[in-house]
């Protein structure tokens, strides 16, 4: 079930901080996955915590809306190696 749209968007209180700070030109880490992308945040990069290292994501308008966890995967995908069969006579 989503979120009501009377209540807005989730915003942790260090994103919210990131408003007053846009002028910094160097990447911001974000550890909270579960807030939404804000509009302020546009044609910025951003490092997305996984659980293990940051993600770097740059935040388009098409991302505004979503939630920061979307970006970065928290799994690896396996790499399944086929192994040939020697034909033996």
């Amino acid at each position: 079930m989503s979120r009501s749209k009377w209540k807005g968007l989730f915003l942790e209180k260090s994103i919210i901080n990131l408003s007053k700070r846009l002028n910094i030109k160097k990447n911001v880490k974000v550890y909270c996955r579960s807030s939404s992308i804000p509009n302020f945040l546009i044609n910025k990069y951003i490092l997305i915590h996984n659980g293990k290292e940051f993600k770097k994501n740059f935040i388009t308008r098409d991302k505004i809306g979503f939630k920061f966890g979307e970006f970065s995967p928290t799994r690896k995908k396996n790499k399944i190696k086929k192994i040939k069969k020697k034909n033996n006579k």
